[in-house]
């Protein structure tokens, strides 16, 4: 697959829609009750008539699977209930046969007390290479003052280790002691596993918990410079060896701390803009768009070849650890009144009943997500609305089987229910008679049927996920205005915040055009003229203009109104919803 989007020379990951994914939460293929390589393969038609351009998978090597695969026991294999590192291939294979990318999961930061490192460190002496893999200590007074990450289930940084009579060093799970990045010997050995994974063709790697990698006394070991030192070698080892490859930095920082991650152009190509996701549900909360606008502001500008990745919900809790308590208190009323659904000093919480099950307000968040600078990431249920389940442990309750049909397991396994990895979502209105995937494919006005346009409108309009970007000045802060545009293409924005009607009028002097579509939901056009627009949106409306800048009698429509649907060959789809 080539590095080059359709947009002369920029990097694939700057156009992408990336799709994120558990291997064993999408489609059993043998019955086991777990997901596996061959049924995400089968199902990556699926993804492709969604739209999506890359699938960013969960951890699937070999694990005790305390901690969803990121206890890592083997960075080179998969994991025996996921299927072989054939079935990998294969469906690597398939999917840049479908024009998808793959972007997998490279733990940095540390392993399963199972893998074969920690079971060589804990017998070795002090001092030799091995016990070097790992961060050993006489007494657990070292780095004193380091926050406990989860502090719901751990008290201390420090473990015992009664094989090695010493501690170990660990900034989450103690199943999960953190490798030594001072060790020459353990970043060759990261290194290698990079060249393993990208040398079979992966495009991607997501790192995770990129600002805990070195530990300094007096610090709060995190991003700390020599975590930038490792992330340029990393960098360079990678563009030396490899063509079309991007790394992805996990930093949930403030913003500041955040960018720093991207170095000049010479450390990670991407990064999760953690601060944005958190102000999109402050601001729908306060229906007040200038909480947006202040993260913008806060935040550094990014090297001209770097790209945020932008989200709404993932596998984790939307997380509230960087803020104030009185912030955190206040979005916990807003979102999370059970106590079941708070974990970690955050939100365990699909995007749906995170929104009350909303339509309109999970079609706004959308839009933003998709109108806003940077690539979105999508969350593998959420383009059907999946709910949650607040009573399974730890963040179980958003990794349930995606919801393919009403039938058994919610058609995605045919295995007895118990032997289920997780209990499908039984309850309404989420339950799998209620949402699921096939029933929306036949209905022209489901939350898939609106994603996929979504999609299709974004993947036409380059200048969304690449364009300059300026918030319009406007009185009215309940209604977030904003403008995406290039020297040909001038995209105009308008999202309301309020579940009340609004009125906006918004200057356009030095943005002139022509319009060329106007895609939007309960909105009224109040007049368009080559200095001004107005508008009356309802609430939680948006809307979208497209614009030729220089417009001409040769000039052609970019296309950008939402397209007719899209179908599979009636017996390819019939095949397929018989296998659903």
């Amino acid at each position: 697959m080539s590095n080059k989007s359709g947009m002369g020379n920029l990097p694939w990951y700057k156009e992408a829609i990336i799709y994120e994914v558990h291997v064993r939460g999408f489609y059993d293929s043998n019955g086991d009750g777990v997901g596996d390589f061959q049924g995400l393969t089968q199902k990556l038609p699926y993804l492709a008539e969604l739209g999506v351009t890359a699938l960013w998978l969960l951890p699937f090597y070999p694990s005790p699977l305390k901690d969803e695969g990121y206890d890592v026991a083997d960075y080179k294999d998969v994991h025996p209930s996921y299927g072989s590192l054939d079935d990998f291939k294969e469906f690597l294979k398939t999917a840049h046969g479908l024009g998808l990318r793959v972007i997998t999961e490279l733990v940095l930061n540390h392993t399963s007390v199972r893998h074969q490192w920690f079971q060589r460190s804990r017998t070795a002496k002090p001092g030799t290479k091995w016990r070097e893999f790992y961060v050993w200590s006489d007494t657990p007074d070292r780095y004193r003052g380091v926050r406990v990450i989860f502090s719901d289930f751990e008290k201390s940084n420090w473990a015992w280790d009664p094989v090695a009579n010493a501690y170990y060093w660990h900034r989450f799970f103690s199943h999960q002691p953190d490798l030594n990045l001072d060790s020459q010997d353990v970043q060759e050995a990261l290194l290698d596993v990079v060249d393993f994974w990208f040398g079979l063709g992966v495009d991607g790697m997501r790192l995770d918990a990129v600002p805990y990698l070195f530990e300094r006394e007096g610090t709060p070991c995190e991003n700390l410079p020599e975590t930038h030192e490792f992330l340029k070698k990393l960098r360079l080892h990678v563009d030396d060896k490899f063509k079309d490859k991007m790394l992805l930095a996990e930093a949930d920082q403030l913003p500041p701390e955040e960018v720093a991650y991207f170095g000049s152009g010479n450390e990670c190509n991407m990064a999760f803009q953690f601060p944005l996701t958190l102000s999109l549900f402050e601001a729908l909360e306060l229906e007040d768009g200038s909480v947006i606008r202040s993260v913008y502001e806060e935040t550094p500008p990014i090297p001209k070849t770097c790209q945020w990745a932008t989200f709404l919900r993932n596998h984790d809790q939307l997380s509230l650890e960087m803020v104030p308590e009185e912030q955190r208190d206040r979005m916990y009323l807003a979102y999370a009144k059970d106590e079941n659904c708070r974990l970690n000093r955050g939100i365990r919480r699909r995007l749906a009943p995170l929104l009350g099950n909303d339509r309109s307000k999970i079609e706004l968040m959308n839009f933003l997500l998709f109108t806003l600078p940077g690539t979105p990431v999508l969350y593998y249920g959420d383009e059907i609305g999946m709910g949650d389940n607040c009573r399974l442990p730890d963040r179980g309750g958003v990794r349930t089987p995606m919801q393919w049909s009403s039938g058994l397991n919610a058609g995605f396994s045919v295995a007895n229910p118990s032997r289920l990895y997780l209990p499908v979502i039984s309850d309404p209105p989420y339950d799998c008679r209620t949402v699921n995937a096939l029933s929306q494919r036949h209905d022209e006005s489901s939350l898939f049927e609106w994603t996929r346009r979504l999609i299709g409108t974004a993947s036409r309009l380059p200048v969304l996920r690449t364009g300059r970007f300026q918030f319009l000045e406007q009185p009215n802060t309940r209604v977030l205005s904003f403008i995406r545009y290039s020297r040909s293409e001038l995209v105009v924005a308008m999202a309301s915040l309020s579940h009340r009607p609004e009125e906006v009028r918004v200057a356009l002097d030095n943005h002139k055009g022509a319009i060329r579509t106007e895609i939007s939901r309960g909105i009224t056009l109040e007049a368009l003229g080559r200095r001004s627009l107005g508008l009356s949106l309802g609430p939680h409306a948006y809307a979208l203009y497209s614009m030729a800048r220089k417009p001409g009698p040769s000039s052609r429509p970019h296309g950008t109104s939402i397209p007719t649907r899209r179908r599979h060959p009636p017996q390819a789809r019939q095949q397929e919803e018989e296998r659903s």
